[in-house]
């Protein structure tokens, strides 16, 4: 991770490039843009060839930037990105096991409330229950976010909840109609688009941290999922029909979660649960509820103020609060 200032001066270069199109730029202009000295500009032109942007040089013409594929580095997300604080720290990679390990090592040492962790590949992604999650290269965005509410431990899975909601609203604002399977599976057409996995390390009365681990299936195509999930998984590409730019998805999740996020820290959890229940898949259906203890077959007729599931017994009708498990649902 670079300094802000350098940051800065990285932005305002790559958008007067990207502004020029097919037209060389100065250095003295990009100098006077970035308010920096000639030198500098060439040493940041220098950097930004090292994070893999193609930047060509003629004497006497200046700069030209060609156009990049998608790729998730902390410049491609900063640019365009209008949050207050969510994502503003950015630690990228090309390949790590996963990005919750590092997010936790991170929260650890202190690292700022919405700092996120993204990888273009995870090699042993994990999904709820230690089930694996398939995060192939380049595939589709595989991050882990970092918030340290002011709330009570209990009240912490909500954010799981919110999380979900923020992946529907981008997803629909990008042309693709998800819904939210409780509690964390985003699902197109009863097949899964993306996953939420939350890890909490609080005191009894106090949260440090809470980390969000995110998967959201972006650009794959059928034959880049695996023969055991093919029928059950799908992506934004595949239901859309075209592929999406990455960073532009991604930075609309961002607004959205932050958005969402300061209306929690505000408002409470009754318009995040208002908004969870208008896009749930589950509320009002036939379910076999499977948890730890037992199976309950019946009616998944809502979520309470903590988010928990609540069924009703369709044999007795007696309501049964569901904490954690799987939840089929019956069409």
């Amino acid at each position: 991770m670079v300094h802000t200032g350098e940051q800065t001066i990285k932005k305002q270069l790559i958008q007067a490039l990207t502004s020029a199109g097919d037209d060389y730029i100065s250095g003295q202009y990009l100098a006077e843009t970035a308010g920096c000295s000639r030198t500098a500009v060439w040493k940041h032109i220098d950097a930004l060839r090292k994070e893999g942007y193609q930047i060509e040089a003629v004497k006497k013409k200046g700069y030209r930037i060609v156009p990049r594929k998608d790729c998730l580095t902390e410049t491609d997300i900063l640019i365009g990105l209008e949050t207050e604080f969510i994502g503003k720290s950015i630690h990228a990679y090309e390949s790590v096991p996963t990005t919750q390990t590092i997010a936790s090592e991170l929260a650890a040492k202190g690292a700022a409330n919405g700092t996120i962790v993204i990888s273009e590949e995870q090699t042993e992604g994990k999904g709820r229950l230690r089930r694996v999650w398939h995060s192939p290269h380049h595939g589709g965005i595989w991050m882990s976010l970092i918030v340290k509410p002011d709330i009570p431990p209990y009240h912490a899975p909500r954010l799981t909840l919110l999380t979900a909601v923020a992946a529907v609203l981008s997803m629909r604002e990008a042309g693709v109609n998800a819904g939210i399977k409780w509690p964390n599976d985003v699902l197109v057409n009863g097949r899964k688009i993306a996953g939420i996995l939350t890890e909490l390390h609080a005191e009894s009365d106090q949260i440090h941290s809470v980390i969000i681990g995110i998967g959201i299936n972006v650009n794959q195509q059928p034959d880049d999922f695996n023969d055991d999930i093919k029928d059950l998984a799908t992506s934004l590409a595949i239901e859309k029909g075209e592929t999406l730019d990455r960073v532009t998805f991604l930075q609309s999740f961002l607004m959205h979660f932050e958005e969402l996020y300061q209306l929690f820290l505000h408002k409470g959890f009754l318009p995040i649960k208002e908004e969870w229940e208008k896009y749930s898949v589950t509320i009002g259906k036939q379910v076999t509820a499977t948890t730890a203890q037992k199976t309950i077959h019946g009616y998944a007729s809502g979520i309470n103020e903590d988010g928990v599931l609540i069924v009703t017994d369709e044999r007795t009708k007696e309501e049964h609060l569901i904490y954690s498990g799987d939840i089929t649902i019956h069409q």
